[in-house]
């Protein structure tokens, strides 16, 4: 009814007032069904629905600029800014964003993925407002989630030393840092934000700094008031940092939200307003299993379970279930996660061991430089986190953990290409980022049951070594090929002449399709499994120079500082005449859409790459 007539920028403000409500249910019932086909991040969007129209009722697009946190929430604010049309292809390749994109839209001020960022993002460009003598809004978005960052607080210690417009809006669905304690906070907040209040406020100042000890008059008043605010105002940690805050209000309330929205931009200062929603809100199975809907696969919406069931274990689950019996078997083993329990498969060992379980927030930095602590301390912890995240704490793994040598385990999960959350989540820059540090050990499993037996070989190593595997569905192929880890050894699965595969971890299996390809057309391949990408084994890669013509390295992560250009850089001492190519991605950020999409755009897929090598060996 009222969600047909948004297609362009502000045509939310055509909407009569008592339209609001049924829009907002409109654009719910628009993002259940269309995410259940798409997949995506539903219950922060259903959370947020009332939030951004309000934000929207209030300012001009794209003159004003609004920066969402981590940007999983954005999909209201994109049907907002006329983008509703595009929705079929949200996250597929070559489709709608799941994130904010600046080239998508105007509207979409800043490029976001990773949380924590917005306050710092906000406050430039609402600094860059000011001193080229602008007057749009700037407003940013960060969920209580995202408060775990420490940037955040980096950003809004900062924030409250600018003299500038600026609104920080706390969009908190857990009430984790305040509750609403009933009708005087919301009694101080139209005091404070009136128009005549702040008028007769600056008066006063300045006329009690004509007069003499005035400014410690002034001291003394502020102190009698912040005293009274500790008891009465929720909000006293961004008080004291020196941003004025306003709330909580409800969230969901579109008129409230919109009212406190319009006292905080009347202020002209950095002003924080605290928001409470809910995580799922308007879609029972999301508002039950809030986690469970953070990204979601394509599910049934009458049921809200998964429209296709998994009937294989995925590399998760293999990593879970060696976590929980090596903790078991060895009561040194700690676990540790940036938020993320269900994601890394940590919530099982958990449950079982919720004493060595550490769950640090959206702190990755923390969360290594504490792993080092407990390793120095006599335990062996297992950090569990995300290729793409993990790179926000390469200062602590180089300095905290690498220098001392420490035995720190580094499982990093969605290593290589991860689909459909596009640039921001890809994780083909790990093997570059950590082959550059000394002393560390990178090892990446062919299959399952590699992954098993390199996560126990990892938690006994006395030193820093890191475990890299993909996401999705284990490969259970090449089950009979499982000789014992040794350090720095590679596996030659074949071994024959002509042309040497040498794979990195997932690209094992990719391997063995191109050689069977190659071999119907008459070719003799080899195959070796890296398992080490530092140290790599340099004996095996003689072996496959002194033998073949052509030696090909295969991996997922990008061909800068990579496993192939750190063959290359050894090979060019042996003098040899074999052929050496790199199949790796090319030096540009991924985009969204299906891997195997991906692979074949970039020319890594089983075909592509069979072909280079007809060229090459002829």
């Amino acid at each position: 009814m009222y969600l047909e007539r948004i297609n362009k920028p502000n045509d939310i403000k055509k909407i009569p007032k008592e339209g609001l409500p049924i829009l907002a249910e409109e654009i719910r019932e628009f993002l259940i069904e269309t995410i259940s086909d798409t997949g995506g991040h539903l219950a922060a969007n259903l959370g947020a629905v009332e939030l951004t129209m309000a934000l929207h009722l209030m300012m001009d697009f794209p003159e004003d600029k609004l920066i969402f946190d981590v940007g999983h929430q954005s999909y209201t604010h994109k049907i907002l800014t006329g983008r509703k049309s595009q929705f079929e292809t949200l996250r597929k390749f070559h489709g709608l964003a799941g994130f904010p994109k600046t080239k998508e839209s105007p509207c979409d001020a800043f490029d976001t993925g990773h949380s924590s960022t917005s306050v710092s993002a906000g406050l430039g460009l609402a600094m860059a407002r000011t001193i080229q003598g602008k007057n749009n809004t700037i407003v940013s978005v960060i969920g209580d989630g995202s408060l775990t960052g420490g940037m955040a607080y980096e950003a809004l210690n900062n924030a409250a030393k600018q003299e500038t417009p600026f609104i920080i809006v706390l969009n908190d669905n857990k009430m984790s840092i305040s509750e609403n304690v009933g009708g005087v906070p919301s009694y101080l907040n139209q005091i404070r934000t009136a128009e005549k209040y702040q008028e007769l406020k600056e008066s006063v100042k300045n006329k009690l700094r004509n007069m003499p000890r005035g400014q410690n008059m002034i001291h003394g008043i502020q102190n009698v008031k912040s005293s009274f605010k500790q008891l009465m105002i929720p909000g006293m940690l961004f008080e004291n940092l020196g941003l004025t805050y306003l709330g909580p209000v409800n969230g969901h309330d579109i008129n409230a939200l919109l009212k406190v929205l319009k006292d905080a931009k009347r202020l002209k200062t950095p002003v924080l307003v605290h928001v409470l929603t809910q995580k799922g809100k308007g879609y029972a199975p999301a508002e039950r299993h809030p986690a469970r809907f953070h990204g979601t696969e394509p599910f049934d919406v009458e049921t809200g379970l998964p429209a296709k069931k998994r009937t294989t274990p995925n590399y998760t689950d293999i990593f879970s279930t060696v976590m929980c019996k090596l903790g078991e078997s060895n009561p040194d083993v700690i676990a540790i996660t940036a938020a993320m329990p269900d994601g890394t498969g940590l919530k099982r060992f958990r449950n079982m061991y919720p004493d060595r379980f550490f769950d640090v927030g959206i702190a990755e930095q923390h969360a290594v430089t504490f792993a080092a602590g407990l390793a120095a301390g006599g335990l062996r912890p297992v950090v569990a986190i995300y290729s793409s995240f993990l790179q926000r704490a390469y200062d602590q793994i180089l300095h905290d953990v690498c220098i001392q040598k420490l035995p720190v385990v580094f499982a990093i999960d969605r290593a290589g290409l991860v689909g459909s959350d596009g640039e921001t989540h890809q994780g083909i820059f790990d093997l570059s980022y950590l082959s550059s540090i000394p002393g560390m050990t990178i090892m990446a499993p062919k299959n399952k049951w590699e992954l098993a037996d390199m996560l126990r070989y990892a938690v006994k190593y006395d030193g820093p070594i890191a475990l890299r595997y993909p996401r999705g569905q284990a490969y259970e192929g090449l089950y009979e090929k499982r000789p014992e880890i040794e350090y720095g050894k590679a596996e030659w699965i074949y071994d024959e002449d002509e042309i040497c595969l040498v794979a990195v971890g997932s690209m094992v299996k990719n391997a063995e399709k191109v050689r069977s390809i190659l071999m119907k057309n008459g070719h003799k391949v080899s195959i070796v499994n890296a398992r080490f990408v530092k140290p790599f084994d340099e004996e095996a890669i003689r072996k496959a120079f002194a033998n073949h013509k052509l030696v090909v390295t295969l991996e997922e992560n990008v061909i800068s500082g990579g496993f192939g250009e750190n063959v290359r850089e050894f090979t060019d001492t042996l003098g040899s005449d074999t052929i050496l190519y790199n199949v790796a991605i090319p030096d540009c950020f991924v985009e969204q859409g299906k891997v195997d999409e991906l692979l074949k755009e970039l020319g890594m897929d089983e075909t592509s790459i069979a072909q280079k090598i007809e060229e090459l060996i002829q």
